[in-house]
């Protein structure tokens, strides 16, 4: 719902929530998939208002940093990973929560900069997009923007994760299993659209993400302890 309705979030939510009863490694290949077939149906819709200058250094940041965030995913042990997760989800909210945004869009050098950071949280954790929906928050055009950039970020994240094999049978049978549970969601988020104060769904979900990472980080601690 909150993938149709905003066009991202659902990664952070997805994630953060499945941490709690499974491993970063086995979550995060499924959700990169599901992220795939939901970027495709709502870019078809948006892509005429992709901001694609902005795109293109956002790219050139995140080439260089998804492999060295899925090498991570690739080699570190799970509870450490998963303290990671919720730190930075809950990190992310907080501020997001306080309507932290830029006031006008970064230069080259800012815009790639912000893809490197979000190719290396999206490659270890799954989460890259927050960075990026903080950079095209006030813009035109960030939805669609934003959109395109998660497709291409997810496509990437999947080609690393199968050169350092984590792509395999359960992966895929996990995303057959979800995909119907997403494309009702996205369906019910695109009508919400019409229907919902934009202000006050932010604020529920947010409160949500805060949530499901402190829980996170509390069993992640528990289980370092």
């Amino acid at each position: 719902m909150v993938r149709g309705y905003a066009g991202f979030g659902f990664s952070l939510l997805s994630i953060t929530a499945l941490s709690i009863v499974l491993e970063a490694r086995q979550i995060i290949p499924t959700i990169f998939i599901l992220e795939v077939c939901a970027s495709i149906h709502l870019l078809a819709i948006s892509w005429r208002h992709v901001h694609w200058q902005a795109l293109g250094w956002l790219v050139v940041g995140c080439l260089i940093g998804t492999p060295l965030g899925v090498y991570a995913l690739a080699r570190a042990p799970a509870t450490p990973l998963k303290l990671a997760l919720a730190s930075v989800v809950l990190v992310i909210a907080i501020l997001l929560s306080r309507g932290f945004a830029l006031k006008s869009m970064p230069g080259r050098l800012g815009t790639a900069g912000t893809g490197l950071v979000s190719g290396v949280l999206n490659g270890a954790l799954g989460v890259g997009g927050p960075p990026v929906v903080i950079l095209f928050f006030s813009t035109p055009t960030g939805v669609a923007s934003m959109i395109a950039y998660f497709l291409f970020t997810d496509l990437l994240g999947l080609g690393w994760q199968w050169h350092d094999g984590l792509l395999n049978r359960q992966v895929l049978t996990r995303a057959l299993l979800y995909a119907p549970a997403l494309t009702a969601g996205v369906l019910v988020g695109n009508w919400m659209f019409g229907t919902v104060d934009p202000a006050r769904f932010r604020v529920w979900v947010l409160r949500l993400l805060i949530a499901l990472a402190a829980l996170s980080g509390g069993q992640a601690l528990w289980q370092l302890v």
